[in-house]
């Protein structure tokens, strides 16, 4: 069942048994007023019944110590007949209770005269058939006699009035639920109608359009639950292009892998067969072995890349206060031989705040990346300086330099820019992979400055840390 109309269902409950039980207690008030306005009058006349026997019976003559039966009876009758309501009905009854005089239609027990005495003036409301009445009882005395005068007053008219009153309610009620069932209809649709846009919403997501939104309407709750939803989605959308640009670096480095695996392997396994199925001079023997030997050791390099990259990803860091003097002491011993290029270093004495073996293979990757960038005998520039954020490192070359269309996906793996280049020198494209994944740990990032033709900065902000942090706020 749709939630309209559950709404609507239970409106229509909840105004029929407000409008029952209001309409109930306000036509039964109106009756018990009526009644008791009836009651009250009835009493009133049997006072007045009472005050004109008693006047009558003072006027009969002196005669009679006693008033006989016969003048009650006058008495009554005349009574009866006398005044505006010459249809009023009574009954007189002597000292035993036995009737003196009854009028016509005066057909009842005698309950309520066995209840009545001198201190005690009694009424009661009776049904005979369809009518309704009033029945009074009180003690008259006149004349030494003590007589019991009863008296009853047709009310059939104000119970009339309240099954009228039901009927016309009832009719007017079900008048206002149904005019009640059209409104709540369109409020229902209207109220709805944000919980409708938020399911369609659902179904066009489950769909695959992760790029829909709700539409929002209104400041109310349902309208917060459409600003969150949509927030929501877009949360979803990013995580959703995240995992995305995941699976397709995943199969692109898959891909990428497996063509850097295939080339070397297919280049050693010729010249291996060449090796063993002919007999060759001593230079080609020698250029075999050597491009066998090359191609493996680049192999080694990329696999040992690959462990290192995977660690970074998964690993902690342990950061410890060291001399960045110290980082680039080793970095000298490194490139102290076995190159061709005049590298530079001015280092600003500082503490930083880092992982000394992996910020040392950060800036070894750098180096080598300049040094594949430039040609025989150039300069590679290393940099360190305090700023106000941490202490920067950077690596300058005057080499090739990187378009400005590429920058973004040199720290892919296994991406090189010129792969004729960097094979030649046994590159993989897995340095700044690799450095990326380090600096990460240490919430850093690379920043690449290049001009094509004139060369490279590339350089990371080690942030400070806590020692340093006191320190500072100490001085």
């Amino acid at each position: 069942m749709k939630f309209s109309l559950k709404l609507l269902l239970w409106t229509m409950v909840v105004m029929a048994v407000t409008l029952g039980t209001g309409g109930f207690y306000f036509v039964n008030y109106v009756f018990q007023t009526s009644l008791a306005r009836e009651t009250g009058q009835a009493l009133e006349e049997n006072s007045i019944l009472i005050f004109a026997f008693e006047t009558a019976a003072l006027n009969v003559p002196a005669k009679y110590d006693v008033l006989p039966d016969h003048t009650v009876e006058q008495i009554a009758s005349n009574l009866e007949s006398s005044g505006q309501n010459a249809g009023r009905m009574l009954r007189l009854s002597d000292e035993e209770k036995h009737t003196l005089y009854v009028s016509r239609g005066f057909d009842t027990d005698d309950a309520l005269l066995y209840e009545t005495s001198e201190n005690n003036r009694t009424y009661r409301v009776l049904k005979r058939g369809d009518q309704y009445f009033i029945q009074t009882g009180s003690v008259v005395g006149a004349l030494d006699r003590r007589l019991y005068l009863e008296t009853m007053k047709d009310v059939s008219g104000v119970f009339a009035e309240r099954a009228m009153g039901f009927k016309v309610y009832r009719r007017m009620m079900l008048l206002m639920l149904s005019a009640g069932a059209v409104i709540m209809h369109f409020i229902a649709f209207w109220l709805t109608k944000p919980i409708r846009n938020l399911a369609y919403a659902t179904r066009q997501m489950a769909a695959g359009d992760y790029g829909y939104r709700a539409k929002v309407a209104g400041r109310d709750e349902l309208g917060q639950l459409t600003r969150d939803f949509n927030r929501m989605a877009e949360a979803l959308e990013e995580n959703v292009g995240r995992l995305r640009d995941e699976i397709q670096a995943r199969e692109e480095f898959v891909g990428a892998f497996a063509h850097e695996l295939k080339t070397p392997l297919t280049s050693i396994i010729g010249y291996a067969d060449l090796l063993r199925s002919r007999k060759l001079d001593e230079e080609k023997h020698f250029l075999s072995a050597n491009y066998i030997y090359t191609e493996g050791k680049r192999l080694e390099t990329m696999s040992v890349r690959l462990l290192d990259i995977m660690v970074a990803r998964h690993g902690e860091v342990k950061c410890k206060a060291m001399a960045a003097e110290r980082i680039s002491d080793s970095l000298r011993e490194v490139f102290l031989l076995g190159t061709d290029m005049e590298i530079r270093y001015d280092i600003e004495k500082a503490v930083v705040f880092a992982e000394a073996d992996l910020i040392r293979t950060v800036l070894i990757n750098l180096v080598d990346n300049a040094r594949k960038a430039s040609d025989p005998g150039g300069v590679i520039e290393v940099t360190g300086s305090r700023e106000e954020t941490g202490y920067r490192f950077a690596v300058r070359d005057y080499g090739v330099g990187i378009p400005e269309e590429e920058r973004e996906r040199i720290t892919k793996a296994f991406y090189m820019i010129d792969k004729s280049r960097s094979r030649s020198r046994n590159g993989a494209g897995l340095g700044l992979a690799l450095c990326t994944e380090i600096l990460a740990l240490h919430r850093s990032r690379l920043e690449i400055e290049s001009v094509p033709g004139e060369g490279s900065r590339v350089g990371f902000v080690l942030p400070r840390g806590e020692e340093e942090t006191s320190e500072k706020d100490e001085n």
